[in-house]
């Protein structure tokens, strides 16, 4: 059998992750691993992207609500190479519904039975539809089917209109529209991974301290590697000169050899220069999903569901997430109860543009609609996170318009959230992503040897 040419090798290339979420980390992490240099920029102040942490009150704790799942099996190995693994804390946790100005508590088969704004038939298919759900393996083919399509043939228009629309619509606004049916299979798939083991019950964990903990423990172990990593320094132009691949930001220009950017699509569009006319359309093709999200501590707690589910137009987000219902809140959050009310946005969306002070007057209205105790004097503190790129939806055959993760442009990559196909955006999927591409960036980089091994080369 015939046998290749062995690839030549050149010692460490000089990499530049732009981007110092989970997922950027995690590839400067891998690529350092290899024997490589890495810097990476980071355009906030601190690192963590979407998983940053901050303070409210008198707590520090995740800027937006994250939760490990046993099934996590990329985010725990990593965990574990932090030695945080060990760490986690199981919680079995409860589930609420809110509708038709009533709150449901929906556990367990018989919660199921008792749960009357559907019938008897509308059960029974709602049932057959997730289980059906959870039986699929690839999601690849329902890229070709229309949510809306998928979900009334199955579930029936009733159920459509009464559960799935309101939930659809709170999770995209009117892009469910736009939406292949392989958008509610990733969601569904996810939240039901923690069954499949035999449990009967959502498990999920937390590391104590927040991922403020997780990103503090993972920038020493990058910093042990040697990555440099720079903060407060956003990107403005990357484009290919002789001298390799150039990166420009406030503080001046420096030379890679390699560059990978994690932006979201549109944003890593405007960064590269030199990309082809369908690599711009690719990347700004993508049909992002945005959020406005509300961090509450609040004196009391509400009441015990980890998740509350909203399927009521006129309450403001999209859920209720009672993160002290999972974290221990006399250890983490003073005795208080923290929870989260997302709204997730469409672009043009008005919470994005609208005051803090009035988002807060909309969003605690809401609250005390499904919760007519809590009073403004239970709030101890209220804030707002707005991100507009947060998930990328699955329209109609995605994958086959997604933009490569190398580009026409020697040297330059694109590894970000909107390749993670057919499953929901979560740390996980995202730490998953980059482990799958640091072989592939690394063989593409080995085609294209360091700029000072081209300058040794005899003309």
């Amino acid at each position: 059998m015939a046998t290749s040419d062995p690839v030549p090798t050149y010692g460490a290339r000089n990499w530049c992750v732009v981007g110092g979420g989970l997922l950027g980390l995690t590839l400067a992490h891998r690529l350092a691993e290899a024997g490589e240099r890495v810097t990476v920029l980071e355009a906030a102040p601190t690192l963590g992207g979407l998983a940053s942490a901050w303070r409210l009150g008198d707590v520090i704790w995740d800027r937006h609500y994250h939760v490990i799942m046993l099934s996590d099996f990329y985010l725990r190995r990593l965990l574990s190479e932090l030695d945080l693994e060990r760490e986690i804390r199981w919680t079995v946790t409860r589930t609420g519904f809110y509708c038709d100005d009533h709150l449901y508590r929906l556990n367990n088969a018989i919660d199921y039975l008792r749960f009357s704004p559907l019938g008897l038939i509308d059960k029974v298919r709602l049932a057959t539809t997730l289980h059906r759900m959870s039986r699929i393996k690839d999601g690849r083919k329902l890229e070709r089917i229309p949510l809306t399509d998928w979900l009334i043939r199955l579930s029936g228009k009733r159920t459509f209109e009464k559960i799935w629309r309101p939930l659809l619509r709170a999770k995209m606004g009117e892009n469910y529209a736009k939406a292949s049916a392989a958008f509610i299979w990733a969601y569904v798939n996810r939240l039901y991974a923690a069954r499949r083991g035999g449990l009967k019950t959502e498990m999920f964990g937390y590391v104590p301290g927040s991922y403020a903990r997780i990103l503090e423990r993972l920038e020493g172990l990058l910093t042990g590697e040697g990555v440099t990593i720079e903060a407060g320094s956003p990107v403005q132009r990357i484009e290919r000169t002789a001298d390799g691949v150039r990166v420009t930001t406030p503080r001046g220009e420096t030379d890679f050899d390699q560059v990978v950017v994690t932006a979201a699509g549109p944003l890593a569009a405007r960064m590269c220069a030199g990309l082809t006319a369908d690599e711009n359309e690719r990347l700004n093709g993508v049909l992002y999903q945005g959020i406005v999200c509300a961090s509450v501590l609040l004196k009391r707690p509400l009441a015990g569901y980890y998740v509350t589910y909203i399927a009521d137009e006129a309450v403001p987000f999209t859920g209720v997430i009672e993160m002290s219902a999972l974290v221990d809140p006399a250890e983490h959050f003073g005795g208080h109860a923290l929870v989260y009310l997302p709204r997730y946005a469409v672009a043009g969306d008005p919470y994005f543009e609208m005051s803090d002070d009035e988002v807060e007057e909309r969003f605690l209205a809401g609250l005390a609609k499904i919760y007519p105790a809590i009073g403004r004097d239970d709030v101890l503190a209220f804030r707002i996170s707005r991100v507009r790129n947060v998930y990328a939806i699955s329209t109609l055959n995605y994958s086959d318009r997604l933009p490569p993760m190398t580009t026409s442009v020697p040297g330059i990559h694109i590894v970000n959230s909107a390749q993670i196909v057919n499953a929901s955006l979560a740390v996980n999927e995202s730490v998953a992503l980059a482990e799958q591409a640091v072989p592939r960036l690394l063989a593409h980089a080995r085609a294209d040897p360091p700029r000072r091994v081209r300058e040794q080369e005899p003309a």
